[in-house]
């Protein structure tokens, strides 16, 4: 029996997408749309709107802020699934929920995503209360005593940045705790040379393990997993990663709804390989985490080597 279903937050509304990046170029609003409507009709419960630039394309704030009061009407025009705005500028979030009219959306916006280093985070916290949205946190960034943020290399650090950030939003945003959606962060497996895979998954482990935290809700950038792999494997890599995390209490994805992203059954054989890459990643007495990665790096490896020829 397969796992959980997963609810997916639609991503092909982003500019490292050939079609959202020639609807970009043209400002054609018709080709928002239908990227919208077909995430619709695959399943995506949410679609992330996310039109900065990339290392394809160059895109300014000014150029960003000047077609959301179009886009986001024309988006509302064909679909009643709520809109994820995605972008670190407190500007872009303003902008697009004030042209967002909630009576067309069969739920709440979200804001995708507040973190430690973020810039006016007490200005976002206040448009988060005024608006009546959800919010995603990441978990990859802690509050420092002096006020800094750092990056989490533990869970016990992710878990401390989740509860700031929960007592944050509950206190001065308003939010109930279903409100908020922990991105628990995902590098690419064949990368991960400093155990982030396993961070975040012990991150959801810990946090859900927390009595205070009941109900809160977790998600992660999916197509981060497998970047890099050979493109035969690299979905089913992906589903047997929502597997595991999804067993851990996964519950959202940032994905593309066209290539079924959900579990794979639990005894499909690629669960167990990633099981056992995963294993291979994690740190041994007398080691580094570099040793630990690297192990991780070659036991991934061997997975694709048989997807290669398939390539």
């Amino acid at each position: 029996m397969n796992q959980k279903k997963i609810k997916i937050i639609g991503d092909l509304i982003n500019n490292a997408y050939g079609r959202a990046r020639k609807a970009w170029t043209n400002r054609n609003l018709e080709g928002y749309q239908k990227l919208a409507q077909s995430q619709e009709a695959d399943g995506a419960i949410a679609l992330d709107v996310n039109i900065d630039g990339t290392q394809v394309v160059s895109v300014k704030q000014e150029e960003m802020l000047a077609f959301l009061p179009e886009l986001i009407p024309a988006l509302q025009e064909v679909t009643t699934v709520p809109l994820c705005f995605d972008n670190p500028s407190v500007k872009y979030h303003r902008v697009a929920l004030e042209h967002h009219d909630q009576s067309k959306s069969n739920g709440k916006p979200i804001i995708n995503s507040i973190a430690a280093s973020r810039e006016n985070l007490d200005e976002m916290v206040e448009l988060i209360k005024e608006y009546d949205v959800r919010v995603i946190v990441m978990a990859s960034e802690y509050f420092k005593e002096d006020g800094s943020s750092g990056q989490c290399m533990k869970p016990e650090d992710s878990l401390s940045a989740v509860k700031h950030f929960v007592e944050l939003l509950m206190t001065k945003g308003s939010r109930t705790i279903d409100d908020i959606i922990v991105d628990a962060g995902l590098a690419p497996i064949g990368a991960d040379t400093y155990g982030l895979v396993n961070l975040g998954l012990d991150t959801i482990k810990l946090v859900t393990a927390d009595p205070d935290l009941q109900g809160i809700h977790f998600s992660v950038g999916l197509t981060n997993f497998a970047w890099g792999s050979p493109k035969t494997v690299r979905h089913q890599l992906e589903r047997a990663y929502l597997t595991v995390a999804s067993e851990l209490g996964l519950d959202y994805a940032l994905a593309n709804p066209e290539k079924d992203p959900q579990p794979l059954d639990p005894s499909d054989p690629l669960v167990g390989q990633l099981r056992h890459a995963l294993q291979e990643g994690r740190q041994q007495e007398g080691e580094s985490l570099e040793d630990a990665g690297f192990r991780q790096a070659e036991a991934v490896m061997e997975i694709c080597s048989e997807y290669i020829d398939r390539d």
